[in-house]
């Protein structure tokens, strides 16, 4: 039996044209900068987004990390949503690791942080708090797009109270195409840009951190201390090239079966869909059923978390078949 795996868009396999590109790549000391393939993606991803300048990292929690490390110093403070990536899921890493603060803000129902909570969590210039710096958005949050408007709103609120602004844009192609603008207009808005390959775009690893020259210079330095300074890495670096020119968009064929899949589990006993917007479904399952769902979706070949809630994520390796086996699946146990 295939296996339908649906718990995220990170457990895509490289196709056989990325595989190719990765072979053929042509390989240098990225340590050294001479990498010639990682070069090219830098270059282009920086150009992508309207930038000066990227740096190529292993994973996206790394590049989030340092890009808070970059902007903010010691006993400094980042404002951020509460499910946001870069505080509630990368392990306290800025914490831990950066000693600067979390400021976590409740999101709104779409997934923004209210300007007026922004505007409130700015300390004062006063040795009794945490220095204020940064703001941190997540574009997509949860799979839900932040309106292009709000995001001119809140990075402007940041830029009058004397913050810079960073975007985990872990997903920003995602929003990018369900906006149906370039994604250079939602990362325009900010001073750094975190983007990754190894979601939706089907890449086997990689992240990169756009932003402007001399704020990529001193990332560089951090990712280096992070354990983020690999040496062939063109060959992770070609993939996600071939992601750039293959899999952007596509994504919109993600985000259809997103929808097939919520209207095929529409109205079944204890299951309340939160409608999707783009590749990511979640739902809330009540009920004497819920405690066996896991195990008999596993059954039937598919899978799905319920970390919190349950989650489907669509991508690159779901089709309509897989979509329909997962309703039949989940009708087969919540109507028997």
């Amino acid at each position: 039996m295939s296996v339908v795996d649906l718990r995220s868009d990170t457990v895509t396999r490289p196709t056989a044209a990325m595989r190719a590109a990765m072979h053929d790549a042509e390989l240098g000391d990225d340590v050294f900068g001479d990498d010639p393939t990682v070069n090219a993606l830098q270059e282009r991803i920086a150009a992508v987004l309207g930038k000066e300048a990227a740096l190529f990292v292993p994973t996206g929690t790394q590049s989030n990390l340092t890009a808070i490390m970059t902007h903010c110093g010691r006993g400094d403070e980042y404002i951020v949503g509460q499910m946001a990536h870069t505080y509630r899921w990368e392990g306290g890493g800025a914490a831990v690791l950066g000693s600067v603060q979390p400021q976590p803000l409740e999101h709104q129902p779409d997934g923004t942080l209210a300007l007026k909570d922004i505007d409130a969590a700015v300390k004062p210039d006063d040795s009794h708090f945490a220095r204020s710096r940064l703001l941190c958005l997540e574009n997509t949050i949860g799979g839900k797009v932040l309106p292009l408007a709000y995001v001119a709103e809140a990075t402007a609120l940041a830029r009058r109270r004397g913050l810079a602004t960073h975007l985990d844009g872990a997903r920003l192609f995602n929003a990018a195409v369900k906006l149906e603008v370039p994604a250079r207009d939602i990362a325009g808005h900010f001073d750094s840009v975190s983007v990754c390959f190894s979601k939706g775009l089907g890449a086997p690893a990689g992240s990169c951190l756009v932003g402007p020259r001399d704020f990529i210079s001193a990332a560089h330095r951090w990712r280096k201390m992070l354990g983020g300074g690999m040496r062939q890495a063109g060959v992770l670096a070609a993939a996600a090239l071939h992601a750039l020119d293959h899999h952007v968009e596509r994504l919109d064929d993600d985000h259809a079966l997103a929808q097939r899949l919520a209207a095929g589990l529409q109205g079944l006993p204890g299951l309340t869909i939160e409608p999707p917007q783009t590749n990511i479904l979640f739902a809330d399952l009540q009920g004497e059923r819920a405690a066996g769902l896991m195990a008999h979706l596993k059954s039937r070949g598919i899978l799905a978390t319920g970390l919190y809630r349950l989650r489907f994520v669509t991508h690159l390796d779901v089709d309509a078949d897989g979509v329909d086996r997962t309703i039949s699946a989940m009708r087969e146990h919540l109507q028997a």
